[in-house]
């Protein structure tokens, strides 16, 4: 098949899917104003084996997913569409409330107030969105450096010259910022349990001991893999071993 014809016939098939995924969301949303929850979820989730996410259609499949009271499905849902999204406040709102619904209390280990300003400032963006503005820096040193150069006014100069140097510097801390969030992006491979309740133990066999149990809708943070067995953290620093069928891993995109 010629070339020419193929990428033509590529960007047809991708026209009229993307014109069937939003016919489908627009069908899933008015299902889910009429409060045909079941059949909303049914269509999200074929936007989904199509290929196709976004925070809004995770956002729309939690609110489906909480009006019929699944809450662990709903909780899986908004926390994905804060991994796309992690400033909407609306979908924090409303995974609060779903959070409230659970059974696990669990408490977060204390920050130092340097390193919670640290990190209120780096998770503002995602490390991609933090190297996108580290770009768009460099071009713009680049931009004010070229204008010093060949400008005859000195005072013109003197602000290109210094506009170029904090140009330069912000390029340099975006850089820091995203290599902060991507080691911990890697690090955090955060999962929903589903199971209505779970016995986490010392080691990852059936003979080992009890540590505490969990019910369906914590967030864990899975750590290690063995076997059909999950390492998983809580926000309180307890570490432990469960089953992986428990649990649903949220960055499965």
């Amino acid at each position: 098949m010629p070339k020419k014809v193929s990428i033509l016939i590529g960007l047809l098939l991708g026209f009229f899917g993307n014109a069937q995924n939003e016919a489908l969301f627009d069908q899933a949303t008015q299902a889910y104003n009429n409060g045909d929850y079941k059949k909303a979820i049914e269509d999200y989730e074929s936007i989904l084996n199509n290929g196709q996410h976004s925070a809004a259609l995770y956002y729309n499949l939690g609110n489906a997913y909480y009006k019929l009271n699944e809450i662990p499905e709903s909780i899986y849902f908004y926390e994905k569409s804060l991994l796309l999204n992690p400033e909407d406040k609306e979908v924090r709102t409303n995974l609060a409330y779903a959070q409230n619904m659970t059974l696990d209390a669990i408490d977060t280990l204390p920050q130092t107030g340097l390193s919670r300003i640290y990190k209120s400032i780096t998770s503002k963006l995602t490390f991609d969105q933090w190297a996108y503005a580290s770009i768009i820096c460099m071009v713009l040193f680049v931009l004010l450096y070229i204008a010093f150069y060949y400008n005859r006014y000195s005072t013109k100069k003197r602000f290109a010259f210094i506009g170029s140097l904090l140009a330069l510097f912000l390029c340099i801390v975006f850089i820091v910022f995203a290599s902060v969030e991507f080691s911990s992006f890697q690090l955090d491979n955060p999962a929903i349990i589903f199971a209505d309740e779970v016995n986490v133990s010392s080691e990852p066999n059936e003979s080992s001991e009890d540590i505490f149990t969990l019910h369906s809708g914590t967030k864990v943070n899975v750590l290690d893999s063995l076997n059909n067995y999950r390492k998983i953290r809580l926000t309180d620093g307890k570490t432990g071993w469960m089953l992986a069928n428990d649990l649903k891993i949220l960055k499965d995109f």
